[in-house]
């Protein structure tokens, strides 16, 4: 079986792609799974007369130069590539030259994200994915969401994003109730919020683009790159927040966690941090079913579970997550999710 990941390579850009989708690349190559880039020039910004020419020419020569000669059975094109034009461009031309099965390991539902408004955008994601052969969601609160707007194609719940992390894992800690949030923290603005003071835990903050100042109980520890991050994870638990607000996760980002699998989560969880996620997030099941964190409504909530939660109930959601982190270590998720679908059009 010919089987090919579709990576885009952006020229724009001098730095490696989104982890997550360089983790997808690496674990799927494990399944036999073969490389195929296609080096394309990615800017949502630029809507020069030469950006739309160069959109043109990757259509009609780089896009086919790459598809011609491959004997493939299934290709696997990480979505989104920040292009409908592009993406659907690369679509018509697998249908042209291959007779291959095409699936979609989706990191990001745009619509859900940013264009819910933007009727032309939600008609073109649409499109996009009932014309492919097969969907990795990210959860079940997501399938159902696509199922809703008349996406017909089989989806598949990835469940969680597996983390490659090479980081020796520690079993031994101190329960101290410690705290840690990670990412980037320009559109973490509930740091910022004027009660966050009064929150009675601390929590260590690592990420770029940190506020002049914050609360006392909020230590900054700084920004590494994202090999070197996990060997300063060493807190009770990874808080997976978003929005404005301490009291709920509000505004685009807030409400994009009722349905998404935020990359931080599996971040924490591949380190051997159990979380706290709010209630309403889609990953909350997730968590509690494996018993690696908990949710609450609100940040207020948060001193009360800690104070409350005997060293023994903490051990076990420690080994839970210890556990649960080799299997993301090991891509455990994308690689039966894939299965499934491959299994499925063996079936057909």
């Amino acid at each position: 079986m010919g089987k090919y990941i579709l990576t885009i390579e952006d020229l724009h850009k001098n730095n490696a792609g989104p982890k997550a989708k360089e983790d997808v690349l690496r674990f799927l190559k494990e399944e036999g799974y073969q490389d195929l880039p296609l080096k394309l020039k990615l800017d949502p910004e630029d809507h020069s007369l030469a950006a739309k020419l160069r959109k043109i020419y990757d259509t009609k020569v780089v896009i086919p130069r790459a598809l011609k000669h491959i004997d493939a059975d299934v290709i696997i094109l990480q979505y989104p590539i920040y292009s409908t034009f592009l993406t659907s461009n690369i679509i018509k031309a697998i249908r042209k030259y291959t007779n291959a099965k095409l699936y979609f390991v989706i990191h990001d539902v745009e619509t859900l994200r940013l264009f819910s408004d933007d009727e032309n955008f939600v008609k073109a994601e649409r499109e996009i994915f009932n014309s492919v052969d097969g969907l990795v969601d990210h959860n079940k609160k997501m399938h159902g969401w696509l199922k809703q707007q008349g996406i017909t194609t089989p989806c598949v719940d990835l469940e969680i994003f597996d983390y490659y992390n090479p980081t020796e894992l520690v079993e031994t800690y101190q329960y101290d109730k410690s705290l840690v949030f990670a990412g980037n923290l320009s559109k973490s603005k509930f740091l910022l919020h004027e009660d966050f003071a009064k929150l009675h835990f601390d929590l260590e903050l690592y990420g770029p683009n940190p506020a002049e100042n914050y609360a006392d109980n909020i230590k900054y520890r700084g920004v590494y790159p994202p090999d070197e991050l996990p060997t300063h994870l060493k807190q009770n638990f990874g808080l997976v927040w978003d929005g404005n607000s301490i009291t709920e996760c509000d505004g685009i980002f807030g409400e994009y966690t009722k349905y998404n699998n935020p990359h931080k989560a599996s971040l924490y969880l591949s380190s051997g941090l159990p979380i706290i996620v709010w209630k309403q997030a889609a990953l909350a099941d997730f968590v509690t079913e494996r018993n690696v964190g908990f949710a609450v409504e609100s940040l207020t909530e948060v001193e009360r579970y800690l104070t409350q939660m005997p060293q023994e109930q903490y051990s076990v959601m420690k080994k839970n997550t210890l556990e649960l982190a080799h299997e993301l270590r090991q891509g455990k998720f994308v690689k039966v999710a894939v299965s499934k679908l491959e299994h499925a059009k063996d079936e057909q």
